[in-house]
């Protein structure tokens, strides 16, 4: 019998008392000084315990704070890990309809920069319908409960024919055999209307993600057409236009120039009429190539080629401190420190956010997680779409070498309980981190991308919700 290596604990000084979590079972609660002194006098060894002690013991067994071994409990992590691996309950895809974009966002080498678009993949009709004949086979395969389909890009309006064909298509696919499906779209916002989202949603319409990167002028700055035109009021215009008819989540990719501009970003929400649509707003960190004119400190997290040249790729996003002489350690306090304080802000305004602790491991590591390209190459995950090199194989069922090898070197991230992570608390909750992150930072995507200072600040955050929820109950 011993503590499970999985316990947090946040001592609350100003109520003498310590809010523990075990991220492994996810019990949380609100316990005097001395369970954690009984938790320490177990980790000791010690077997003696009064009859008090052995009814607090149970309970702590009950809800994983205390395992009867070391082994048992990797095994029974090994045990979750796999079973999210091959879980059949839902089939996900993402997909991209194309990877030309309307905006000329300057931390994004896609878009409309230059003459990008023009050479941009964009998927056929034809092409759609090899994507549904693919799903059908999986469908089939899998007889999952639900299928999961997202259009990304890229922006995924730009190619309405083929969003529309496929939505409808997997929809009579699934009902066909029983299947719920679940739409949603990763969009800038600029040509939604709401005849797509009428046309979209009986086919399943479950949710818009529309991305604001700040505040009015910082957006505007930051997301621009080619000709510097702004266009974040038309972006408020089109939500205001459609959040009565399906949930939308705002998200907003953040650098140290942009970062501050977000409580006043919220402020404007929270006056908006549709504020009690917005379903959830969560805020991330840019991701920028490392290149010798990169300043130091920043977080190098969009893939880029052995030869320092950002990918065609997904819409990815970094940040940084930026200053000389900095480390990227100093930029993974920056990131930490301002994904909490933006939560905190969200918070602080009324508006849903994720938590920090609850963010993985990511889709990645599952085998019914699948991301096609507008050529219809498969990949694990949309960061690495802007390389072929990463593409584990093909929707026409096409075997190259060069897949092959990439299929093998994938198959290693799907147990994402790394050696490296050690006995680290939070590795039911992380999985290593960012697979995208480590292969772009270090070349090895199969090394930790560790922001254990991230988990530790939103472990806090949450101990004070709780006992400040704990205080208004009573």
């Amino acid at each position: 019998m011993q503590p499970s290596i999985f316990n947090v604990q946040v001592p609350l000084p100003e109520r003498n008392e310590v809010f523990l979590m075990n991220t492994f079972s996810d019990a949380q609660l609100l316990a005097s000084p001395d369970v954690t002194g009984l938790l320490d006098r177990i980790k000791r060894g010690e077997q003696t315990f009064g009859a008090d002690e052995r009814e607090t013991i149970d309970s702590l067994v009950e809800n994983g704070f205390i395992v009867e071994s070391r082994d048992d409990e990797q095994q029974a992590l090994t045990t979750y890990f796999t079973a999210m691996r091959e879980d059949t309950e839902q089939l996900r895809v993402t997909l991209l309809t194309t990877l030309q974009c309307n905006f000329a966002c300057d931390y994004c080498f896609q878009g409309d920069h230059g003459d990008y678009n023009k050479f941009a993949a964009k998927m056929s009709m034809e092409q759609a319908e090899g994507v549904a004949k693919w799903i059908e086979g999986r469908l089939d395969t899998l007889h999952p409960e639900k299928f999961v389909i997202t259009f990304f890009g890229g922006e995924p309006l730009l190619n309405l024919p083929v969003m529309y064909y496929l939505a409808e298509r997997c929809y009579a696919l699934c009902q066909e055999r029983g299947v719920r499906q679940f739409a949603n779209i990763i969009t800038n916002g600029l040509l939604l209307t709401r005849e797509i989202v009428d046309r979209l949603t009986p086919y399943g319409l479950n949710g818009i993600k529309i991305t604001l990167d700040g505040d009015r002028d910082t957006h505007n700055r930051m997301r621009p057409l080619r000709g510097k035109q702004g266009t974040f009021d038309r972006i408020i215009e089109n939500i205001k236009l459609v959040a009565d008819k399906v949930p939308i989540t705002i998200g907003g990719n953040f650098d140290e120039s942009s970062v501050d501009s977000y409580p006043d970003l919220l402020d404007f929400l929270k006056e908006q009429d549709f504020a009690d649509k917005i379903s959830k707003i969560n805020f991330k960190p840019i991701i920028k190539a490392p290149a010798p004119s990169t300043p130091k400190g920043t977080i190098p997290l969009m893939a880029v080629s052995g030869e320092g040249k950002p990918l065609n790729g997904t819409c990815m996003t970094s940040a940084g401190a930026g200053s000389v002489g900095s480390s990227v350690c100093d930029s993974c306090h920056f990131v930490d420190e301002k994904m909490a304080y933006l939560r905190d802000e969200t918070r602080k305004r009324g508006f849903p956010t994720p938590d920090g602790i609850h963010m993985g491991p990511c889709e990645i590591h599952r085998l019914n997680a699948h991301t096609i390209g507008p050529d219809g190459s498969l990949y694990v995950c949309p960061g690495f779409t802007g390389d072929p090199k990463e593409s584990t194989g093909h929707i026409d069922g096409r075997q190259d070498p060069w897949r092959e090898a990439a299929a093998d070197r994938f198959e290693r991230l799907l147990s994402p309980h790394k050696e490296e992570c050690g006995d680290c608390s939070y590795i039911p909750v992380c999985g290593g981190g960012c697979s995208v992150a480590s292969h772009t930072e270090s070349g090895d995507m199969h090394a930790p991308n560790c922001h254990k200072g991230a988990f530790e600040l939103a472990v806090a955050a949450l101990a004070q919700r709780t006992a400040e929820s704990f205080e208004h109950a009573v």
